[in-house]
């Protein structure tokens, strides 16, 4: 019999999963409680997920995909339509805030997802 810490874990399903917001062991059970707070363990099948350690990870990957993706967008506008400054700054500003509040909980779920398909941390254990 092979002991679970040799099994290897599908990491891109688990990713898929944290990026679902659900239990990346599993699929079933949610994975945050609250907005960012994730939960201790799965409802479904009890994984423990109070060894994650995201931190700072998925803002910074929000911030670069984000940047990625709407720096060349606000280029293009205002080179075709040249909005006032202060309408363009509004709603650039609005849709920045928006989107990235929109992504960070998915993106946290999948970097949770992949710390768990890696073992990466108390996840090991």
């Amino acid at each position: 019999m092979i002991p679970d810490t040799l099994v290897p874990r599908d990491r891109w399903q688990a990713i898929g999963r944290g990026l679902q917001c659900r239990c990346p062991a599993c699929g079933q059970g949610k994975l945050f409680g609250k907005f960012l707070k994730p939960v201790a363990q799965c409802a479904a099948c009890g994984e423990d997920f109070t060894a994650q350690r995201a931190d700072d990870f998925p803002p910074y990957l929000v911030i670069l995909i984000l940047g990625h993706v709407l720096a060349p967008i606000a280029v293009a506008v205002e080179i075709n339509y040249h909005p006032p400054m202060w309408a363009f700054a509004l709603t650039a500003s609005l849709i920045v805030i928006v989107l990235a509040l929109l992504m960070l909980q998915p993106v946290k779920g999948g970097v949770i997802g992949l710390q768990w398909a890696g073992r990466m941390g108390d996840f090991a254990a």
